[in-house]
């Protein structure tokens, strides 16, 4: 997955136009970086919805998950009343209503198991979410600062050139 490291500007045409002791060269530079500026703001865009459609289908799988977790345990008390003789079992054994009993059991730890499952993969979306959006606030704020330094830019040495 390709970060997002460059940062953005609302730069526009009249960026360009504004200032005509630009060289072509300089010019360029400028449409190159808007444009890459643009392709990571799509990209940010493709990963947020990425991000939302897992989130939401999480979100489904959630639903549907406590709804059977509900039909378990109203099964579960029906079974519980039967083994103690408080309701008419008809003509299942003891030893059968046991066995249903486990199962049910181990089918209830099994969706206790993937529910947690569902909550760390809805708060690892949350984490990443957060992130692209303390990404998008850092790149604001070195284009801000990139401005705020006039005519005084870096060389790739990292010495500082008028």
């Amino acid at each position: 997955r390709q970060q997002a490291t460059e940062y953005s500007t609302s730069s526009s045409d009249e960026e360009l136009e504004s200032k005509p002791s630009l060289t072509h060269k300089a010019k360029r530079a400028l449409r190159k970086r808007r444009k890459m500026e643009k392709e990571t703001k799509q990209l940010i865009k493709q990963e947020e919805l990425k991000r939302l459609h897992k989130a939401q289908a999480v979100q489904r799988q959630l639903e549907e998950l406590e709804e059977r977790q509900r039909a378990l345990e109203i099964f579960g008390v029906e079974l519980e009343r039967e083994l103690r003789g408080e309701a008419d079992s008809g003509t299942k054994d003891e030893n059968q209503m046991l066995h249903e009993w486990f199962e049910l059991v181990m089918e209830k730890n099994k969706l206790m198991r993937y529910e947690s499952e569902l909550l760390i993969i809805a708060q690892e979306l949350e984490l990443e979410d957060h992130q692209s959006r303390l990404e998008q606030k850092l790149r604001e704020k070195m284009a801000i600062d990139g401005k705020s330094k006039g005519t005084v830019c870096s060389s790739p040495q990292g010495q500082t050139m008028p």
